[in-house]
C-alpha cells in the first residue's frame, strides 16, 4: 500500500480553497493507497514515512520562497518529492522566463527591477507590474503610462519588501482569448481550461483579486499545444516532471505565448474535468511505486 502526502498549507483562519485536494485523496485511498493531506511547514511531519511527497496547494510559498525551497531540498532527501526540489527551486522565481524566451519559446516579453535598480516604466503602452516571487495574481496591477506615478509607488513598496518586480506589456489578446490553461500530468496532456483576464483597470496591486475568473473547459489547439511541449522540453530536469501546466495568452503576432509555467502548485481544475482523475490518480501511484520512492515494511 503506498503512502502518499498531499502537500498544501494551514489558511487558517480561512477555509481552504483547494477543490483538488479533497478529490484527490478520496480516490487514492479508493484506489488503494494511504494519503494524507499535509501542511509542507509542519515541523512534526516524518517526510521520510511516505513514498511520495506531492506538491499541492502550498499557495503561501510566495510569501516565503527561501523557507519553502530550503524544505523541498529536505523532504526530496527523505522521500520522492513532485515535483523534484531542483524543479521547485528554478520555477518559484520567475526569471525563469527569460532563459525560456533564450530557448527560442515564444514568451511575454518580461523586464526585472531588483531592489536598487533604477525605475524604468513603459511609456507607451499599458503594462502590468507583479512580483518575480508570487502566485494568485498577488501584488499584480495594470498600468496605463498616464499612471506611472501610481506604478512607481508599487514599485518602491514592493522594493522595500525585497521583492523583485516584473514588467511586462499588457497582452491584449486576453481581453478577447482569455488565457488558456494546458494541463500535463505523468508525461502526457490531459486536458485544457480558459479564464477570463485577472487584471481589472484601476484594481490596487494589493487588493484581493479572483485568481480563475470565468474559468471553462477548453480545447487546447494544435498550436498551443506545440508552443507548451517547447516550454516543458526548456524546463530543467523534464523528465522528472510529474506535472506542469502552462498557461498561454495570445501574442501581439495572434499566436500563443507563454504567460506562465507553473510546476510548483498549479490548480489542476479536476472539478472542469473528471474524466482526468483516473489518469491523475493512476500517475501519482505508479511514481510512488518506482525505484527510488520510499520502501516501508
Amino acid at each position: 500500500m503506498p503512502r502518499v502526502a498531499l502537500v498544501t498549507y494551514d489558511p487558517r483562519p480561512e477555509p481552504s480553497h483547494d477543490r483538488d485536494l479533497p478529490v484527490l485523496l478520496d480516490a487514492l485511498r479508493v484506489a488503494g493507497a494511504e494519503a494524507d493531506a499535509v501542511f509542507w511547514d509542519d515541523a512534526e511531519v516524518d517526510w521520510g514515512g511516505y513514498d511520495l511527497a506531492l506538491i499541492r496547494s502550498t499557495w503561501d510559498y510566495s510569501w516565503r520562497v527561501a523557507e519553502f525551497v530550503a524544505w523541498a531540498e529536505r523532504c526530496a532527501e527523505a522521500t520522492r518529492l513532485a515535483n523534484p526540489a531542483e524543479v521547485v527551486r528554478w520555477n518559484t522565481d520567475k526569471r525563469y522566463l527569460g532563459e525560456l524566451a533564450a530557448a527560442g519559446v515564444p514568451t511575454v516579453p518580461t523586464r526585472y527591477l531588483a531592489p536598487g535598480d533604477a525605475v524604468d516604466l513603459p511609456d507607451d503602452r499599458e503594462y502590468v507590474v507583479k512580483p518575480a516571487s508570487g502566485a494568485g495574481a498577488r501584488y499584480a496591477a495594470r498600468y496605463t503610462p498616464e499612471q506611472h506615478g501610481t506604478a512607481v509607488r508599487q514599485l518602491a513598496r514592493m522594493h522595500e519588501e525585497g521583492l523583485t518586480a516584473m514588467v511586462q506589456p499588457y497582452m491584449k489578446g486576453i481581453d478577447a482569448g482569455g488565457e488558456r490553461a494546458l494541463l500535463f500530468f505523468g508525461g502526457r496532456f490531459l486536458h485544457a481550461s480558459r479564464k477570463r483576464a485577472v487584471l481589472a483597470p484601476g484594481t490596487a496591486f494589493d487588493a484581493a483579486k479572483v485568481a480563475h475568473p470565468g474559468l471553462e473547459p477548453w480545447t487546447a489547439t494544435p498550436a498551443e499545444l506545440a508552443v507548451a511541449e517547447r516550454a516543458l522540453a526548456a524546463a530543467p530536469d523534464a523528465p522528472e516532471l510529474l506535472y506542469a501546466r502552462v498557461d498561454l495568452v495570445d501574442g501581439d503576432d495572434a499566436r500563443p505565448w507563454v504567460m506562465e509555467l507553473e510546476l510548483v502548485e498549479p490548480n489542476l481544475f479536476l472539478d472542469l474535468h473528471p474524466r482526468s482523475l483516473p489518469l491523475v490518480v493512476a500517475a501519482i501511484l505508479k511514481a510512488a511505486q518506482e525505484p527510488g520512492a520510499t520502501a516501508h515494511p
